[in-house]
């Protein structure tokens, strides 16, 4: 593409930074009963850091990103299609960066970008989506963790199975192979749904219960990164918990330097502790956001 494009190419290798912010950071979210978003990890710590260092090496005044999101005046917003918005990935890249982002499909729908880049003739113009992570091709997350834990760590060893009463229902094969609101793999028999609603590591057990208890009305975030003013006490917003999540209002109820509490205006499904809570402010723009704690 570059070439057809008559700009200079230049390749870069992260190798050593990607496996020590994202894949060892992935690895261990996983053995402590967390969910990593190791997209988000990527942007935040690899991908713009060292792009904007090269950029400022080589005395360019912008960086451009094909994110459905869009940078405008020093603060950044969703992308125009919701079916396409990423700006759920970025809330952990430095507020500098965003000043100076290009965002040039964020205003467009996937279609118009494909169309767009026909008429441009590049070769990418029809390649297939992929939504798998890139260091997990096949979707096999367990097969990285077995490759980066010793045979005998806790995360994929057997453990119980219990419900939220403390009953034992069966054994699993490993918590770190289980996600909150996890449906497959979990025992029948049970006249409603069942779902993974909790992983305590530290006994080696994943939780089940029902869907009523997959809800909860609270989150706190940790690791904060601010992309506006931070919020305070008694702030509203709206915050996402997951990248296909529809974002609720909340109210700010506890606030300091390392931890944000939210009341949210109704119950959401499925809070997962490692995924990443964004919150947004009017117009859609990204306030900043954090990992969630709890």
């Amino acid at each position: 593409m570059a070439h057809r494009l008559d700009i200079p190419h230049y390749v870069l290798n992260l190798e050593d930074r990607f496996n020590l912010h994202v894949i060892q950071n992935f690895v261990s979210e996983y053995s402590q009963g967390r969910t990593p978003i190791p997209c988000v990890r990527c942007n935040s710590f690899t991908k713009f850091r060292d792009l904007l260092a090269h950029a400022d090496a080589l005395d360019c005044r912008y960086i451009a990103t094909g994110h459905y999101a869009v940078a405008r005046n020093g603060a950044l917003y969703r992308g125009h299609d919701p079916n396409k918005d990423q700006s759920y990935f970025l809330w952990g890249i430095d507020r500098a960066v965003v000043e100076r982002m290009l965002t040039p499909v964020g205003g467009m729908t996937k279609a118009e970008t494909r169309a767009l880049a026909r008429r441009l003739g590049l070769v990418t113009a029809d390649k297939p989506e992929s939504v798998e992570i890139c260091f997990v091709p096949d979707g096999d997350y367990a097969a990285v963790l077995e490759r980066h834990l010793p045979a005998d760590a806790p995360a994929l060893a057997p453990g119980p199975l219990v419900t939220t009463s403390g009953e034992v229902i069966g054994r699993h094969e490993g918590y770190a192979r289980y996600t909150i609101g996890q449906r497959k793999g979990l025992p029948g028999g049970f006249a409603d749904p069942r779902f993974v609603v909790a992983i305590h590591p530290e006994r080696r057990e994943v939780v089940v219960g029902t869907a009523d208890e997959l809800e909860g009305s609270r989150v706190r975030l940790e690791e904060l990164n601010w992309l506006s003013d931070p919020l305070a006490a008694g702030d509203a917003c709206e915050v996402q918990i997951r990248y296909r999540a529809r974002a609720v209002p909340a109210t700010v109820v506890a606030f300091d330097a390392q931890r944000l509490e939210l009341a949210l205006a109704q119950p959401v499904r499925a809070i997962s502790p490692g995924q990443s809570g964004v919150l947004y402010g009017p117009g859609g723009q990204v306030l900043g956001g954090g990992v969630i704690a709890d």
